[in-house]
């Protein structure tokens, strides 16, 4: 019994070594994305900062509002310049809109239920973009975090408080990696980035600080396009996030960790902004998007016509799962720590069409077939349970028959997902099946259509 014993442990002991992971894309590659990220399928994305007090983007060059400092001062853009001269006084410098972001109607319980009801199962916010401000009292951002300065509150630790008290979703946090006007990145680039001293005094020990404080499932990783993987030194903070860090064994990352990385090394695919290639992609991606067209950050200056319609944000969301994608879902909060009218009613009724369809997302898989070859606008995923096919029509049929080309065997059973009528359907004149739509007001259920076809 003790040989046994001690053959246990050392088996035990192997399994936990082959864990472990070099400091390699070819080992951090082959570790196995955490299964509640493509189970989840549908997050929030949220960017608030300094940004959000001037919240203006130019209509005309579609300038997002999250970038205005670098439009004003990096870009000399003509519109954030004339916005500025005719707004704020002389003198006035993009620093002096940090004590204006008060958050003073912020209610993070009430953003984690409004996130909770529409049906998202993760939330992701800024820690930090681009401009350097930090949302939580950070060692490394001296008098420029929410906790000095501004707010006076620490925003990352609070909005994770309030959504673990969600439990269908999970907290992740962006970070940016490098910040446009800080003198030490500018040096580092001045020197061909052969020097680090900004990663050593500022990346890293922000991410370290953020993984160790409020321990997210999630790391959005950006602004690291202008220097390679070796500068941000990725490779070994992944390894350290992998291997020993509190949240091992639940974390997932992207894929922007440096020049050359994005789309090819990192846990799941981002490739670019609003990434939805319509085909589908083998390895786990994600579409992450906005509601509003042209902003990440919220934008005064954006006219309805820049708001996607329920009809195009549940096309998104059908087009991105079928094709083995996650979608994070943009909305920026104003700077009193708000959720605009209509990206609250957008995110409620994306939240109605989920309780009622999302056997067809959450927990899915690509079927064979993305899109139907018949029909336009057909999308299907592979039920959880890998039996059950879901065809969702993004149109109603104006003949009041669907046709399912890429059906090849006829199903036992048909059922409209919130209807409870009986459906009836047919072989196919030439190949598939056709549904006959039921006699009911298409409005009844609206903006996409599932028809869970049981094997």
């Amino acid at each position: 019994m003790r040989q046994y014993f001690y053959v246990l442990l050392a088996l035990l002991g192997v399994a936990s070594a082959q864990q472990k992971y070099s400091p390699t894309w070819e080992s951090l590659d082959s570790r196995p994305l955490p299964g509640w990220y493509d189970e989840s399928k549908v997050g929030i994305f949220l960017h608030w900062g300094v940004f959000s007090v001037p919240s203006f983007g130019a209509q005309s060059g579609g300038t997002a509002g999250e970038w205005f400092w670098w439009y004003w001062k990096g870009s000399h853009s003509k519109e954030q310049t004339e916005f500025m001269n005719r707004t704020y006084p002389p003198g006035f410098r993009y620093e002096d809109f940090a004590p204006k972001w008060q958050a003073e109607l912020w209610n993070p319980d009430d953003w984690a239920e409004l996130f909770a009801a529409s049906g998202a199962r993760y939330v992701v916010l800024t820690s930090k973009h681009h401009e350097g401000f930090t949302l939580w009292p950070s060692e490394n951002s001296w008098n420029w975090n929410s906790m000095d300065i501004g707010p006076h509150r620490d925003l990352v630790g609070d909005l994770a408080t309030a959504v673990r008290k969600q439990k269908s979703l999970h907290f992740g946090l962006y970070h940016s990696m490098f910040e446009w006007f800080n003198p030490l990145y500018l040096q580092d680039r001045e020197n061909g980035f052969k020097t680090q001293t900004f990663v050593a005094d500022k990346t890293l020990p922000e991410l370290y600080e953020i993984v160790n404080k409020y321990q997210p499932e999630l790391i959005w990783s950006d602004g690291d396009w202008e220097a390679d993987p070796g500068y941000w030194n990725s490779t070994n903070f992944l390894a350290w996030l992998y291997n020993d860090s509190p949240v091992k064994d639940t974390i997932v990352v992207n894929d922007r960790w440096g020049k050359g990385a994005t789309c090819k090394h990192g846990g799941f695919y981002t490739c670019s902004d609003r990434y939805n290639p319509g085909h589908l992609i083998t390895h786990k991606w994600e579409n992450a998007m906005t509601v509003d067209k042209g902003s990440w950050g919220y934008c005064r200056t954006s006219p309805i016509s820049d708001y996607l319609s329920m009809d195009e944000l549940i096309s998104e969301i059908v087009t991105t799962v079928s094709c083995g994608g996650n979608i994070l879902i943009n909305v920026g909060p104003t700077a009193d720590g708000r959720i605009a009218p209509i990206f609250e009613e957008r995110l409620r009724q994306m939240g109605s069409w989920l309780n009622t369809n999302g056997a067809a997302i959450y927990g899915s898989h690509p079927w064979t077939t993305q899109n139907d070859t018949a029909t336009p606008g057909v999308w299907y995923t592979l039920g959880e349970d890998k039996t059950t096919v879901y065809a969702i029509t993004l149109q109603w049929p104006n003949t009041q028959q669907l046709v399912l080309g890429s059906v090849a065997s006829m199903p036992k059973s048909v059922s409209l997902l919130g209807f409870e009528g009986e459906i009836h359907f047919t072989k196919g004149s030439t190949s598939g099946i056709s549904i006959t739509m039921p006699d009911i007001e298409k409005n009844t259920l609206m903006w996409a259509w599932v028809f869970a076809l049981n094997q």
